[in-house]
């Protein structure tokens, strides 16, 4: 559904984007995760085509998105900088949505009143960013788009909202194969949502996988041998990204196959080995470690 190739973007002599590709697919949740500055905002923008790409393309259910009025109908997207008409009220707003976007729905904006419970007089911009951010929701959700693009969405949402609106975004995607491409600091939030995973790194996407395969090729070990301590060759035999003891305990995370890593291991009779379960956010720091992103090392 969205399928960028080779994007370029330069901004003076800094490249936001350098040859950056991504592929979306109809009736997803991709989530799109990188450090500050790694081109996340820059890519979202060029997808919405508010930038134009230097070099390679992007486009929407395989139309080039640039100064493209139809796919522009078929989108939403929900920045945390939101920018609403300083005189428009809810209902304001939803009668200008309603004159953009074909697919609006007076019957689903009226649902969803139960769960956003805000007067509809009151003027957007004199709400606060949290009851904003929910209003933003609301709207994108009646215009029931065929894509929806979240730049740090549910921030300044509470929980049970958060929840609430995570819940509602599902329920378009089984119902009408909305596609979502999220961006988000919120690895943990992402994990329970996502069905695949971008990791983005000094303009490039690095990794693109599912969820599952994104977590399967990295595990993290708890292994303990006898007085002998840890094995030296262990440290080549091994694709190490990080060890971390604790007495007699070690802490291993480690690149490579399950199955082998466990046999390997094994060879020198632990008296414990278990694989532990990885989050997302453990995927990311490791991962970006092996190619020179530094961080501070973590309590696992």
């Amino acid at each position: 559904m969205i399928n960028a190739a080779g994007v370029v973007k330069t901004f003076g002599n800094f490249k936001a984007l350098d040859g950056l590709s991504l592929h979306v697919k109809k009736g997803s949740v991709y989530g799109l995760v990188g450090p500050n500055g790694a081109g996340k905002t820059t890519i979202i923008k060029t997808i919405m085509g508010v930038y134009r790409a230097d070099e390679g393309e992007v486009r929407i259910d395989s139309e080039i998105t640039y100064e493209n009025k139809d796919i522009k109908k078929k989108v939403i997207c929900i920045s945390d900088d939101l920018f609403f008409y300083p005189t428009y009220s809810i209902m304001d707003t939803a009668k200008l949505y309603a004159g953009i976007y074909p697919e609006w729905s007076w019957e689903k904006f009226d649902k969803m009143k139960e769960v956003f419970k805000i007067d509809t007089k009151k003027k957007v911009r004199r709400l606060s960013k949290g009851m904003q951010k929910q209003v933003a929701f609301w709207l994108g959700l009646a215009s029931q788009p065929e894509v929806m693009i979240l730049d740090e969405p549910v921030d300044g949402l509470d929980p049970v909202m958060r929840r609430n609106v995570w819940k509602l975004m599902l329920q378009a995607v089984a119902e009408k194969e909305m596609t979502v491409l999220v961006s988000s600091h919120n690895l943990r939030e992402l994990e329970d949502v996502c069905d695949y995973v971008g990791i983005l790194h000094e303009g490039k996407v690095v990794i693109e996988k599912s969820l599952d395969d994104i977590r399967g090729n990295i595990h993290k070990l708890q292994v303990a041998f006898s007085d002998r301590g840890f094995p030296d060759a262990l440290d080549t035999k091994l694709e190490i990204l990080n060890k971390t003891g604790f007495g007699s305990v070690n802490m291993l995370i480690v690149k490579g196959d399950s199955d082998e890593v466990l046999k390997t291991v094994g060879e020198y009779n632990p008296v414990v080995c278990d694989i532990l379960p990885l989050t997302l956010e453990e995927v990311f720091i490791y991962e970006l470690g092996g190619m020179g992103y530094e961080f501070e090392t973590i309590l696992l």
